[in-house]
């Protein structure tokens, strides 16, 4: 998610003038643009680096741009809160109700990396008030209501979603989870199914129905999600969480012969 949020800052931080309170020549526009620019390649190729010439930039007064580059470097560095922080703080000093919005959902994405999901809900709840039907930032609030386990709230969001756009995949197997936490697993069941008729073997829907397949007695039938799972993405989150699941298995059911 972080990735995606990225992309949209830079293209209207690049667009937007570091302090259009005070007119600025357009030499110096260019100057901002390419500053950013730069530092956001830094994040990619030598984080500290890029932390130390953000630190610089924002002393000297680079605003909300020097601040988000610093706080995608220390997202590089996995160092998630504090990044967070600095987001939060970005969005306070953005000039336009769009890098707010921006900047108030990717501190939230920082804070459920930080493992803060309340502190990720607040940041999203300041993204939403600025764009209440925006897809991606429901899904991004109902995956801090799910880290809060308030699965009713996760699910409105997802609902919500899924009456904008009925072809997210992903929504479905969010709200899947979550009903199945809330006991209603006809409904979770059906969620999955769904997903997969939008996106047939869709890792995450495999690996949701997986649990549910193991939790109902299915042993072979969970194996074999998770095994297409391990299979077709190995080097995803899914395909992780997938052999975790078959690790948890008994041996002779866990894993495939040869490995």
């Amino acid at each position: 998610m972080l990735d995606r949020l990225s992309l949209t800052l830079a293209l209207l931080l690049l667009t937007a003038s570091v302090a259009p309170a005070a007119p600025r020549r357009d030499d110096n526009l260019v100057e901002d643009r390419n500053q950013y620019a730069h530092c956001l390649a830094l994040t990619r190729s030598n984080a500290e680096e890029a932390e130390l010439t953000a630190q610089s930039w924002r002393k000297s007064g680079g605003g909300a741009p020097a601040l988000h580059c610093e706080a995608l470097a220390l997202v590089a560095l996995h160092r998630y809160a504090e990044a967070a922080r600095l987001l939060d703080q970005a969005a306070l000093a953005a000039h336009t109700g769009d890098l707010r919005m921006a900047l108030s959902d990717q501190a939230g994405n920082a804070w459920l990396l930080a493992g803060d999901a309340a502190k990720a809900e607040a940041s999203i709840d300041s993204a939403l008030a600025l764009g209440p039907h925006d897809e991606d930032i429901l899904f991004d609030r109902a995956r801090a209501r799910a880290g809060r386990k308030n699965w009713q709230g996760a699910d409105a969001d997802l609902t919500a979603l899924l009456a904008l756009d009925p072809e997210r995949a992903d929504a479905f197997v969010l709200r899947a989870s979550a009903r199945h936490a809330e006991g209603r697993k006809a409904e979770a069941g059906a969620d999955i199914a769904q997903a997969l008729a939008i996106y047939p073997d869709y890792p995450d829907a495999l690996v949701e129905r997986g649990s549910m397949r193991f939790e109902a007695g299915d042993l072979s039938g969970a194996r074999a999600d998770w095994l297409t799972v391990v299979r077709s993405a190995p080097s995803t989150e899914a395909g992780e969480a997938a052999r975790v699941r078959l690790d948890s298995m008994a041996p002779a059911q866990a894993k495939p012969q040869g490995q």
